[in-house]
């Protein structure tokens, strides 16, 4: 009975311990995540192979993969002006070389983070490859950073090429030796290099021919270098420990560690120099200048848009409005100005014409005739004469909508918007601003007032039109903090080119106290008359500028907040930070950062001692500001 129960007892454990099994998931279940990148297992030619001249290249690796972005990632040195063909099948990547290899040269093709695996996409970074089709596989290598001139942000992606032409038109005529691409923190390197004296450049290559084309950013140094390497043995010391048993006052023992020296390791490094380059990028300030199109959204105005700003206006005729369909003689066109009134934005890239003559804006189609300055393939700016049509089209309305918009039409008024309110800051300037060109007004029909308590004292003021159109206007008056102000505008004060007038209307506001704000004073330690400060916001956004003073420059009225400051030197003293340019070889300005935030607080004033030569120029900037500018493009 009992050798029955033992029995039962054993086939019910089992039959627990099966479905224990069973029931432990659902499905088969996998082990750890893997995050392994593909391993190579056979390389043909193998790395380091001399004398090889196939054009074919088979990396075999032990799972499966796949390559991204190819014509990004994989970089051929010396470089190729058709790429090879790359494809990844299976477990093999095959390269095939379209061009002819050349004699006694090294090649490093460099995948960058092109191979993963097909799963789990684990990149492969950094693996190259090197062979050479002669006797020798050259070995030097040169490193270094490229920065972001304006700002100190490292970039990636920036091929780096060095040059073994030393004429500076090879930069722009003839591709580089030998190359390299920035990483995500800005460091490259250019390997494989042969001794020689070489230039380098840093190069936004859109064009992918390894040659600087007009208008890609780029890096240069006029220093020339020379790649070499040397060796330095250095000694690892190792150590033995040896236990000592001591006694001690209270009739014990105590156990001390003794640390010899039991033997010196020396071990014999290569270096590579130079291994400290820096690359200032920077893009020129030439942006290529042709005409956009005409935007003639309603139909007393025509807006004209161009590719960058630009130095000077165009030259405009017109058709007289009675000859548009006439044969177009010479004498038909006549100077534009007499029926529109010009506005411009500050680079001139936007010019709005507000046509004043009711014949010609009646007119649907205009037909000009415009002379302006347009860059050629060089960025040269020669004259360009283009025929315009200003053509405006009406929205479609039925005609009952028509009529019952006309019965139920408004007599025009001319609005007046103004930035005043509630919490005006000190430093603002109260500006009237009209949706259309004002032709007159009437000083005396603007009153301003002071308000004290309940009573509104009058008080003298000027009144300033801010453009040449006549669209914004700045009301002048040393406004004083936490005092409330009030500008009233009787009607028709004033009227705009279509004899439109305005209400009567009235405008308050009430300017913010000192205490509210915060006073910032730097004085630098190393004075440069030609140094400008920028007070910064956490977005890099420029808050405040000012030339540097010998006293301390001051920031006054700033709103409590986290800042950060940053220097040039204004060598060209056209009062702002001006980038580098190839053809003249001028480098950009340099910058500084002050390396710690500044928190402001309100109602206080800080005081800052500004060494910008005491620490490097890549280390001043804050860890928290620095990021790659060309991933935050991505």
């Amino acid at each position: 009975m009992r050798a029955i129960r033992l029995r039962h007892y054993s086939i019910v454990f089992v039959l627990l311990l099966l479905a224990g099994c069973a029931n432990r998931g659902i499905g088969p279940q996998g082990g750890p995540k893997d995050e392994t990148p593909p391993q190579v297992v056979k390389e043909t030619p193998e790395n380091g192979t001399l004398n090889y001249h196939g054009k074919r290249v088979e990396i075999v690796f032990n799972e499966y993969l796949q390559l991204d972005d190819v014509s990004k990632n994989v970089l051929i040195s010396p470089p190729q002006q058709h790429p090879p063909e790359v494809k990844a099948i299976g477990k093999r990547i095959n390269l095939t070389f379209e061009e002819e290899l050349k004699d006694s040269t090294t090649y490093t093709i460099d995948f960058g983070n092109a191979i993963g695996d097909f799963h789990e996409k684990n990149i492969l970074h950094g693996y190259t490859l090197s062979f050479s089709t002669g006797d020798v596989i050259d070995s030097l290598e040169v490193n270094g950073y490229v920065v972001n001139a304006e700002d100190l942000n490292p970039i990636s992606g920036v091929i780096i090429g060095i040059q073994e032409n030393l004429d500076d038109t090879a930069f722009s005529t003839i591709p580089f030796t030998r190359v390299g691409k920035s990483t995500e923190n800005g460091h490259f390197y250019v390997r494989n290099i042969r001794e020689n004296d070489y230039r380098i450049y840093g190069l936004e290559d859109v064009s992918r021919d390894y040659i600087y084309q007009p208008g890609e950013g780029l890096a240069f140094t006029e220093e020339i270098i020379h790649p070499f390497c040397h060796t330095e043995v250095e000694g690892d010391t190792l150590w033995r420990d040896t236990i000592e048993i001591v006694p001690n006052d209270s009739l014990g023992f105590d156990t001390i560690t003794n640390r010899l020296v039991d033997s010196i390791r020396y071990d014999t490094y290569t270096y590579y120099e130079p291994n400290d380059l820096i690359l200032w990028f920077f893009k020129e300030d030439k942006t290529r200048q042709y005409f956009q199109r005409c935007f003639r959204e309603k139909q007393h105005f025509f807006r004209l848009q161009f590719g960058a700003p630009q130095d000077s206006l165009p030259v405009i005729r017109a058709l007289r409005p009675s000859e548009v369909d006439s044969t177009k003689s010479d004498s038909a066109w006549v100077d534009w100005t007499q029926y529109a009134l010009l506005q411009a934005n500050d680079g001139k890239d936007t010019l709005i014409y507000w046509l004043t003559d009711s014949a010609v804006i009646l007119n649907d189609s205009l037909i000009m005739e415009m002379t302006y300055m347009k860059s050629d393939s060089l960025y040269n700016l020669v004259p360009q004469t283009d025929t315009v049509y200003a053509v405006y089209r009406a929205p479609r309305i039925s005609e009952k909508a028509k009529a019952l918009m006309e019965k139920n039409k408004k007599p025009s008024v001319l609005s007046i918007r103004s930035n005043a309110g509630a919490r005006f800051e000190v430093y603002n300037d109260f500006i009237l601003s009209f949706q259309t060109p004002v032709k007159e007004w009437e000083k005396d029909s603007l009153h301003l007032f002071h308000k004290v308590d309940t009573v509104y004292h009058p008080i003298k003021f000027t009144l300033e039109p801010l453009d040449s159109a006549y669209l914004r206007f700045k009301v002048v008056y040393p406004w004083k903090p936490e005092q409330q102000y009030e500008l009233r505008i009787d009607s028709a004060a004033f009227r705009d080119v279509y004899n439109v007038v305005n209400k009567p209307d009235k405008h308050q506001m009430t300017v913010k106290s000192l205490e509210e704000y915060s006073t910032l004073t730097v004085k630098l330690t190393t004075y440069d008359t030609r140094a400008r400060l920028q007070l910064l916001d956490e977005k890099e956004n420029i808050v405040r500028e000012l030339p540097a003073s010998p006293s301390g420059t001051k920031f006054e009225y700033i709103g409590p907040n986290t800042y950060y400051l940053r220097l040039y030197i204004d060598e060209n003293e056209d009062g702002k930070w001006t980038t580098g340019d190839w053809l003249t070889r001028r480098h950009p300005e340099p910058v500084y950062y002050f390396p710690s935030k500044l928190p402001l607080r309100a109602n206080w004033e800080f005081e800052e001692d500004f060494d910008f030569m005491a620490i490097p120029q890549l280390d001043s900037k804050p860890q928290e500001l620095l990021k790659d500018v060309a991933n935050q493009k991505k």
